[in-house]
């Protein structure tokens, strides 16, 4: 199969240019693992995790799994619940983890900490000055994610079509692609856009591995493209995720100026995620990108890659008939 080599491939020494969006508790070490497994990269989430200790074996646990490399993510969002980002960093590297994914916000206070523990640095950004300042503080690799995107999109609501390239332009460091893809056509059109690899959250939620119930896969593989919606921008940091009876009243409790602890109190993490494991979808809030109307199974994460990898030969190859032929 082909293997598409670019930068990304080369510095995190993977086979595919490939990358799994981190996906809060969903990252678990099994799937995590599995992708690794399949030549593409993957994080795990620092976040989920309620101290060091459970960190540290979650990074064992997905070691013992996989001898490929894989990630930690360190989560700068603003979270209810007091985290030592500082900490994490440390365990990481303490326990041999080669790359660090930053997100959320600046990385600057970080960038030291991981440089001299020897890690491969990404960052996930959403605005083009964003990706220009990861460059800037060091950032060995940048992730963007245009506005179809899981999760926090940009408030400046540019798509992925138009942020790639200005993305590509504005660094000279590698840029992965996000928001919008899901297979190899865009995988192509990512690399055509000067992308040198592409990150994807919302297919691998749907893959046999991913943890999350059944009847929830379910529901991606029947949601459309429009059933994703923008939530929680009251708290100024909207959050794209697919449209169910509580974001509905999510959106209705913010139209009508509900107060912030109102809003936090109807979306408490453990409480979507106690309807997420009975498989309550509309009592739940998940994370989920527009690209959700492409999907309609859940193989496995080797199936999904091998793939996506098929899909783009195919398409470089009938682009190259094209181009060749004039």
């Amino acid at each position: 199969m082909r293997k598409f080599r670019t930068r990304m491939t080369e510095i995190l020494g993977i086979e595919y240019p490939i990358m799994m969006g981190t996906m809060q508790r969903w990252s678990t070490p099994e799937l995590v693992a599995a992708v690794a497994n399949a030549g593409a990269f993957a994080c795990l989430p620092s976040a989920s995790y309620v101290n060091g200790n459970e960190l540290r074996e979650a990074i064992k646990r997905t070691s013992a799994m996989t001898d490929q490399p894989f990630g930690v993510n360190i989560n700068l969002f603003p979270m209810l619940r007091p985290v030592s980002n500082e900490e994490y960093v440390d365990i990481t590297l303490e326990e041999g983890v080669r790359v660090i994914e930053t997100s959320g916000r600046s990385p600057e206070p970080f960038v030291d900490r991981i440089r001299k523990g020897g890690a491969i640095h990404m960052h996930k950004a959403a605005r083009v000055r964003d990706a220009r300042t990861a460059e800037r503080l060091g950032v060995s690799i940048v992730e963007i994610v245009g506005f179809e995107c899981a999760g926090h999109p940009s408030r400046e609501q540019i798509g992925s079509l138009v942020l790639i390239p200005q993305a590509v332009d504005a660094v000279k460091i590698p840029v992965v692609a996000g928001g919008g893809i899901a297979d190899g056509r865009g995988l192509v059109a990512a690399l055509a856009l000067g992308a040198e690899g592409v990150c994807l959250g919302t297919r691998f939620l749907a893959s046999r591995e991913c943890e999350i119930h059944p009847s929830v896969k379910e529901r991606l593989a029947d949601a459309q493209s429009t059933d994703t919606a923008l939530v929680l921008g009251s708290l100024a940091d909207p959050m794209r995720a697919l449209r169910t009876d509580l974001v509905s009243q999510v959106l209705k409790m913010e139209e009508e100026g509900a107060s912030m602890d109102e809003v936090l109190l109807m979306v408490a993490g453990e409480k979507s995620a106690r309807a997420m494991a009975a498989g309550d979808i509309d009592n739940a809030l998940l994370a989920c990108g527009q690209v959700v109307g492409m999907l309609h199974d859940a193989p496995t994460v080797k199936e999904i890659i091998e793939g996506i990898m098929a899909k783009a030969a195919a398409v470089s190859g009938s682009l190259n008939g094209i181009l060749g032929s004039r």
